[in-house]
């Protein structure tokens, strides 16, 4: 199977990571669909922004995964500060009802997950950088 390489002035590249947000103790924030559409808009908005491509976000009522593809010139740290920072003032200026499930105004866990994911497996790489040198190349 094919896929496309992203490409810059000077480098080709496939960044997609895997990034998991998680409600302040576990608390149960997106149980209705009005909060969890307004998040996705925000995540997308935000997005836009710094020039990050989403493919994917769901949402269980105590967390969020999105799957997202960016540029090698992200500043990831910074792009997942933003998206919590935004979307935890956002949500609770729009959705007042929701600080009544959290604790003195903290919306999201402090930590989070992030994973990058590839278009092959690690095993894959891993025999195909072993095989490196192996065909009498000087």
């Amino acid at each position: 199977m094919k896929y496309k390489l992203d490409r810059g002035a000077h480098s080709v590249y496939s960044l997609h990571y895997h990034l998991i947000f998680v409600v302040k103790y576990r608390r149960k924030v997106f149980t209705n669909d009005k909060i969890i559409d307004f998040l996705k808009q925000k995540i997308h908005e935000i997005s836009e922004t710094f020039e990050v491509e989403v493919l994917a976000i769901e949402c269980d009522a105590d967390h969020v995964h999105i799957l997202f593809k960016a540029k090698p010139t992200l500043n990831i740290p910074k792009y997942i500060n933003a998206l919590k920072t935004i979307t935890s003032r956002e949500i609770r200026r729009k959705f007042p009802e929701v600080k009544k499930k959290l604790w003195k105004n903290v919306f999201w866990s402090p930590s989070y997950f992030l994973a990058t994911t590839g278009q092959v497996t690690l095993d894959v790489l891993k025999k195909y950088v072993e095989s490196q040198g192996e065909n009498g190349a000087d």
